[in-house]
């Protein structure tokens, strides 16, 4: 499923990131979870998810504001759920925020 992105300017959280296979137990209820809640906080605007053959998430969250990106970021249900990402799931993962200032992009299937 595409995401349509909204005109710029906009935020992006990119979350570049491999499990731990030692470790998964309650990964999977949590990251539904973040997911539902995350979708829910204001600001929100879509996320984009992709994963490479090595195992290694690429996922980018967009935000309208800065303030958007803060607020979940100390959201109490996320900041156990980053807890336990560090203390058990992840093996690592590193973090970006950007700010989008201009986009621009092609689809074939909007030239008929």
């Amino acid at each position: 499923m595409a995401f349509t992105r909204p005109e710029p300017p906009y935020y992006a959280v990119i979350i570049s990131s491999k499990l731990d296979a030692g470790n998964l137990d309650g990964y999977a209820a949590m990251d539904k979870r973040m997911g539902e809640l995350g979708r829910e906080q204001p600001g929100y605007l879509g996320r984009e998810s992709l994963t490479g053959a090595d195992g290694r998430d690429l996922t980018v969250l967009y935000y309208r504001d800065a303030e958007s990106i803060s607020a979940w970021k100390q959201h109490p249900e996320h900041l156990e759920a980053q807890r336990l990402g560090r203390d058990q799931w992840y093996a690592d993962y590193h973090i970006e925020v950007a700010r989008v200032e201009r986009a621009y992009g092609f689809n074939r299937s909007n030239l008929t």
